[in-house]
């Protein structure tokens, strides 16, 4: 199922927006492009992974944020008040928000309610070793002990058998979400579909990859039911409401005064986030702080 996904994209010129236009309705896999110039957002519908989408975007030396998902584009700017909205959630793997084993293993995973029986799974995984690993939703929205305090497998009905999406809810946990796969370099790019996650009810529970495949409950191992036999978590995060098409129109965070662009390559907290701003960028941001 295509999505509409919105980016901010630092665009100078009309030759820019063109160019940035026909690059990517030239991609296959991508539906529609919308490059709105003076307010600097390219919408982009298509069924293809966000991070494949600004890969694109950043092809010709352009910076790109992805702002929000959607799932119809209603009437757009009328009034300002644009008839969009969805259901969005994101999970950041290690990193200021999230715990991982290793500091090299770091990642986002965003959850897209674009119906009521459908969710889109969107993520990229860094750090990881080449092949599957097991993809899952946990019952707790706590990392105080790492990984090792976000409970179980999470289920809607509280059923204790594991198994693969592609089961009813009877035959597993409905955060049973299967395997991602790792290439040579370590990344694992994916967009998955399912249809028991519910974005309104996984909010403030977490998400967490595996060291090992997830056999979906199918394997002899005394955990196969209960886990898939995955082995330990290498990373997880706690899973967050995130913005929808035109929701996020943050340009200056107005409690540390980082931009959106700076947001590309800071931490999402401590110290290392704060940048030297004047005070009357600081003090001018009429947006507070938002998670995209």
């Amino acid at each position: 199922m295509s999505l509409l996904m919105e980016f901010a994209v630092q665009m100078k010129c009309q030759s820019c927006a063109d160019k940035i236009k026909t690059k990517l309705e030239s991609t296959v896999g991508v539906d529609s492009v919308e490059v709105i110039l003076d307010k600097g957002i390219v919408l982009v519908k298509s069924n293809l992974p966000s991070s494949v989408i600004k890969e694109k975007l950043e092809d010709g030396g352009n910076v790109a944020v992805l702002n929000g998902y959607g799932s119809q584009l209603g009437d757009k700017y009328i009034n300002n008040n644009p008839s969009i909205h969805t259901t969005s959630a994101v999970a950041m793997l290690g990193g200021p928000v999230g715990y991982s084993l290793s500091n090299s293993i770091q990642g986002v995973v965003r959850f897209i309610q674009s119906s009521d029986d459908k969710c889109i799974i969107d993520g990229t995984i860094d750090g990881l070793t080449p092949g599957l690993h097991g993809l899952h939703i946990h019952e707790c929205g706590d990392i105080s002990k790492g990984c090792e305090s976000i409970g179980e497998h999470y289920d809607a009905k509280g059923g204790d058998k594991h198994g693969g999406p592609e089961e009813g809810e009877n035959n597993r946990h409905t955060g049973d979400l299967g395997n991602v796969e790792a290439d040579e370099n370590g990344r694992a790019t994916f967009r998955l579909e399912d249809k028991l996650v519910k974005v309104w009810d996984i909010i403030g529970r977490s998400v967490a990859v595996t060291e090992s495949a997830d056999d979906l409950g199918k394997g002899n191992h005394p955990f196969s039911k209960i886990n898939g036999n995955s082995g330990q978590k290498l990373a997880c995060g706690i899973i967050s409401r995130s913005a929808g098409l035109f929701e996020n129109t943050k340009k200056i965070c107005a409690c540390d005064g980082v931009t959106i662009w700076d947001e590309r390559n800071k931490p999402l907290a401590g110290p290392g986030r704060r940048n030297q701003k004047t005070e009357e960028q600081v003090t001018s941001a009429k947006e507070p702080c938002s998670t995209i």
